[in-house]
């Protein structure tokens, strides 16, 4: 996970592609508590994370906003009393890229600190 949370998300664009099946096993074992499923026909990576209160989960999500801003790569998030959701896709692509794994590397490590 540590590779990855310390990577950067590069810019994608109408002509990148999403992510092979080979290539998301192999990013998803790097961070392996996340769940993949699909979502209008868009595969993504979603995980929660459990806080003693709303107070914490919201200070969590705003990091998580923090770190998306810095990286321009943006998850859905759900804050709600003692849980976020957060949940990692490419919109552009319709599905995975490697930053969505970076993200949700970047994002573990965030919950780490708290």
């Amino acid at each position: 996970m540590d590779e990855l949370a310390d990577m950067h998300c590069t810019t994608i664009t109408k002509t990148t592609p999403p992510l092979n099946k080979r290539d998301i096993d192999h990013y998803h074992a790097q961070v392996e508590d996340w769940r993949i499923y699909e979502k209008d026909g868009e595969p993504r990576l979603e995980k929660s994370f459990a806080f003693k209160n709303f107070g914490q989960a919201l200070t969590f999500t705003n990091r998580v906003g923090q770190a998306a801003e810095t990286e321009n790569h943006h998850p859905a998030i759900l804050c709600e009393w003692g849980r976020v959701t957060v949940t990692w896709w490419t919109h552009r692509v319709k599905g995975l890229t490697q930053n969505d794994f970076i993200m949700a590397a970047k994002t573990d490590q965030l919950f780490t600190e708290e």
